[in-house]
């Protein structure tokens, strides 16, 4: 009988070679066991610990409040779940905005202890110099650039980038700098379609794009989103394509129903003694009478 091919494993190198070979990159945000198992399952290229965990698990009203060690303990429990997909970690809000030393005291951290085989650093030019720092390390870093969530405060909402001609022409800089800086790829966040196809034209590193249009080298969402678990108004870019929130809830109600109307649990989802269990109880309740 044919054994089935062994599937390798996704590598930095790999996700590089993609672009070259124009293979498109599938990416995924996972947060914990079971859904980096279902990214596994499913055969996605990368498994992204998001620190959009913040919202979508943790439920703050932004990014910027998780810490490292809450990103640390949900990498840790992707890590457990993945054994192909890249597992790649966010550095969220705070843990590389003070110096070099803290951003690869916190990276170290999540490649070490996490278990992460890349990090993930929101900016552009004026992170090219974190960006070589970590890559000098050793660390594998995706670059992440457009609307940068991290940024909310400066940017003042959740709102495509790169409209006019100079905040385009910034943003190609950006692009180019973190390439220059050694990242192996960069997300590209709500921006123009024109915008994101220059970028992936003109950049030699695949660009993974989250609400920039088809012509990226990949795209990612976050799970919650692409399963419809979300709770708050949709982006454009999203897709659901599946309605898990309305099933769960479906599941839950119809489990509150059977159990107030005695319809849950049956004789036949219950334990039962063995006749000869039954026999000697029935026995001895007799004898005791």
């Amino acid at each position: 009988m044919d054994r089935p091919a062994a599937v390798s494993k996704i590598t930095v190198p790999l996700i590089l070679e993609r672009k070259l070979r124009g293979e498109k990159i599938s990416c995924l945000t996972a947060y914990d066991y079971p859904t980096a198992r279902l990214v596994e399952e499913a055969g996605l290229d990368v498994a992204l610990v998001g620190d959009s965990v913040a919202q979508v698990v943790l439920g703050y009203d932004s990014t910027i409040p998780v810490t490292l060690e809450e990103m640390l303990h949900h990498t840790r429990a992707v890590r457990r779940g993945l054994r192909r997909a890249l597992l790649v970690a966010d550095l969220p809000y705070g843990s590389f905005h003070v110096g070099e030393k803290e951003t690869l005291l916190a990276a170290l951290r999540l490649v070490k202890e996490g278990g992460a085989e890349a990090v993930k650093l929101e900016g552009g030019q004026k992170r090219a110099a974190l960006i070589r720092r970590l890559v000098e390390a050793e660390i594998p870093v995706m670059a992440h650039i457009g609307l940068t969530p991290q940024s909310l405060n400066r940017l003042g909402g959740y709102t495509a980038q790169g409209r006019t001609v100079s905040a385009a022409n910034e943003l190609l800089a950006d692009a180019q700098a973190v390439e220059d800086a050694g990242a192996f790829a960069v997300v590209l966040e709500a921006m123009p379609r024109e915008l994101a196809l220059q970028m992936t034209r003109r950049l030699k590193i695949p660009t993974i794009g989250i609400g920039a249009g088809p012509d990226c080298d990949g795209q990612v969402l976050v799970f919650h989103d692409l399963v419809g678990l979300s709770f708050g108004p949709r982006a454009k870019f999203v897709r659901p394509y599946a309605d898990l929130r309305g099933a769960a809830l479906q599941a839950l109600k119809q489990f509150k129903t059977d159990v107030e109307h005695g319809a849950y649990p049956t004789d036949g989802e219950s334990y039962h003694w063995s006749p000869s269990v039954r026999e000697q109880f029935e026995s001895d309740a007799v004898r005791k009478v």
